[in-house]
């Protein structure tokens, strides 16, 4: 059973039950988790309309977008801030300043995670462990802690880079070596785990055998909790470079996919009653950071580091195997939507590129920004965003 679409519908029909719209992008990787907009009238010119720009200072995190609402954030002055924009004219709703260091050690630093919208709420985790619970219309802090003061847990190299996500009324947080939780109305700690490096990616939902499960990346596995108790239900070992597992895994059926850089690798294995089993193991495919999407069989992604050879890859699911690279992707990151990838390059150029496995296929590409471009793009409502590291935002209109 191929599970993407199958969520997407999913999605759609709860959607259409409630008032939320089917084109947000409420939560890291959109409403399936799997990089899939459901968007299908856009299109991307050579050059694009701007609706609107903003400045949010130094950072690396991507967009989410609820009820008109877009948040992201940003570091300057000795604080990081919480942007709350108006999606279709960027008018500054609100914002939120907390004190922060850069945390410019191996990089020039500034914020990581994306926020997290659940309904009239929104959450944040910074690199630090301050957690935030926001009233989504007016920025009114309802709570706030600091889990990693809470639980003593190691402040990986990089910081807490993981989003929050929601779990019926649990936040699960990738902090801790193999994540922790909390109440999402008090932020008081429900369980937590052995105070060991986290890995950076955001913990990711799965239902095997009627329990619900977070895979989270740790420092040096990939592993699976329960998600009402903490307890470890797999553990794969994954020890990669700097112990950056930071990508997304991706389930399809009873497999998932896992993927990390500095010359680590991928792999795809078979979920059981047990420790997952490997299917295959290679190199084709190194997701830094930035996670790859499948569709229709076909893993498309990033492959390399961004201080390496890196291009954009076809990879065939069920075996690994490259169908065709393309270099003048570089580094860079990408979703997906009507068949199509939209990838914004480190260099700020977004590109639109058919999802067919037999050969590379440009449709458009176009000089958006300048400057480093490692945050994800995010198409919602018929707009684009995209950032670069120092902080500009722009915001095209792609609607046909």
């Amino acid at each position: 059973m191929n599970a993407t679409p199958f969520l997407q519908s999913v999605f759609l029909l709860v959607a259409g039950a409630t008032s939320v719209v089917a084109a947000d992008w409420p939560i890291w990787r959109g409403p399936a988790q799997d990089g899939i907009s459901l968007e299908k009238d856009w299109q991307l010119t050579a050059e694009p309309k701007v609706l609107w720009e903003a400045e949010i200072g130094l950072g690396f995190s991507s967009f989410v977008v609820s009820q008109g609402r877009v948040l992201t954030t940003g570091h300057a002055d000795e604080n990081d801030t919480v942007f709350c924009f108006e999606d279709k004219t960027g008018k500054l709703l609100w914002k939120h300043n907390y004190p922060a260091d850069l945390g410019d050690k191996y990089y020039e630093g500034g914020t990581s995670a994306t926020p997290t919208f659940d309904g009239d709420k929104a959450y944040h985790l910074s690199r630090w462990g301050d957690l935030f619970c926001f009233e989504a219309s007016t920025g009114k802090v309802l709570w706030e802690t600091n889990v990693q003061k809470e639980t003593e847990a190691n402040i990986p190299d990089w910081g807490f880079a993981g989003s929050p996500l929601v779990q019926g009324n649990l936040l699960i947080l990738n902090v801790g070596k193999a994540g922790m939780a909390v109440e999402k109305t008090t932020g008081k700690i429900v369980w937590k785990s052995e105070v060991d490096n986290a890995g950076y990616s955001t913990p990711y939902p799965i239902t095997r055998e009627g329990k619900d499960l977070a895979v989270i990346g740790s420092g040096d596995a990939y592993l699976a909790v329960e998600v009402k108790t903490g307890t470890q239900v797999w553990s794969y070992p994954w020890k990669t470079r700097y112990g950056v597992n930071a990508a997304a895994p991706i389930l399809n059926g009873d497999q998932l996919f896992i993927s990390s850089g500095y010359n680590k690798g991928c792999a795809l294995l078979q979920l059981g009653s047990g420790t997952p089993e490997k299917v295959w193991e290679n190199k084709s495919l190194k997701n830094m950071f930035n996670s790859s999407i499948l569709l229709d069989g076909y893993l498309y992604g990033i492959d390399g580091d961004q201080n390496s050879r890196s291009a954009l890859k076809c990879v065939r699911w069920s075996d690994g195997e490259e169908m065709w690279s393309e270099k003048s992707i570089g580094f860079g990151s990408l979703m997906a939507a009507a068949g199509r990838l939209i990838i914004l390059t480190s260099k700020g150029e977004l590109t639109v590129v058919k999802a067919v496995s037999e050969t590379y296929e440009e449709v458009s590409r176009a000089q958006i920004l300048s400057g480093k471009c490692w945050s994800a793009p995010v198409l919602s409502n018929g707009l684009l965003y995209a950032r670069n590291s120092e902080g500009h935002v722009v915001c095209l209109d792609l609607s046909k």
